[in-house]
């Protein structure tokens, strides 16, 4: 596994760093006898019997010993906003062993490039998917023709559309792509064509092209938890498709995330560029 940790400083200063607004209390939010909060309870249905995914989600954290395990003791000393991070957001191959990642020989020469290079999100660029779910908590808001998933990081809202239309043929590449999903039984399966390979799928660089082709399936075991299944096939990069799940958790009595205006008094670019 790769050692950056400067580039992962750089990459991740302030973005696990999120808010929301004061809890307020959801009425359809279960609750025991005494109002604790029952997040074991069954997952909640639509009025049309699909499995309810609206909510403020967030990764589950990776225990700070295993991250420093292997960047250092002192790894959160530089990073302090990265406790209760993802393993994730910092390598999608975490868990695979040095040499076992299916890098073609073109994907392990872009991330050396990328090894001298500023993250496209230091430039207030998006940070694209999976990149925007990992790094901060993201709204999903379903409608029953689309699901919009909303991010504290500065990415475009994703429009994912459940009426059942095709992907485009053409799609024009973007940095979220074009999506559509469906519903098998209580699993939602979104497919993604049409990225336009500018962005970063973690913190070590490793990169996508415009070929790539996402499929997720997101499932919502009960009202606290959600399992989200994401398996990536970009034969210009890697000699296989890959699969990574992610768990993630509701933040519950929540229904706002805050904005985040990159530009917005930023006087940090400048020195970061020497890095």
């Amino acid at each position: 596994m790769l050692n950056r940790p400067i580039i992962l400083v750089i990459l991740l200063a302030g973005a696990t760093a999120s808010a929301q607004w004061l809890k307020y209390p959801d009425p359809r939010t279960p609750r025991a006898k005494d109002g604790r909060l029952n997040l074991t309870a069954p997952a909640p249905r639509t009025p049309d019997g699909k499995t309810a995914l609206s909510g403020v989600w967030e990764p589950e954290p990776t225990p700070a010993n295993e991250i420093t395990r292997v960047f250092g003791e002192h790894f959160f000393d530089l990073q302090v906003d990265l406790v209760g991070g993802s393993k994730y957001t910092l390598n999608l191959f975490w868990d695979l062993k040095p040499g076992e990642e299916p890098l073609r020989p073109e994907a392990a020469a872009i991330m050396k490039q990328n090894a001298g290079l500023s993250p496209p999100t230091v430039n207030c660029l998006p940070g694209g998917i999976p990149f925007a779910m990992l790094v901060t908590p993201f709204k999903i808001v379903q409608a029953p023709r689309e699901i919009v998933m909303l991010f504290e990081h500065p990415d475009p809202p994703r429009q994912i559309h459940t009426d059942g239309r095709p992907l485009p043929k053409d799609p024009e590449p973007s940095w979220l792509g074009s999506s559509t999903g469906t519903w098998q039984g209580k699993t939602l399966v979104v497919e993604t064509t049409g990225f336009n390979g500018r962005n970063w799928l973690d913190g070590m660089g490793h990169p996508l092209s415009e070929s790539m082709h996402l499929t997720e399936r997101y499932q919502r075991r009960d009202f606290g938890h959600m399992d989200v299944e994401m398996t990536f096939n970009d034969p210009k990069f890697y000699t296989r498709p890959f699969t990574v799940k992610l768990p993630m958790r509701l933040i519950p009595d929540s229904s706002d995330i805050f904005e985040d205006v990159c530009a917005e008094n930023e006087k940090d670019r400048v020195h970061l560029e020497r890095h």
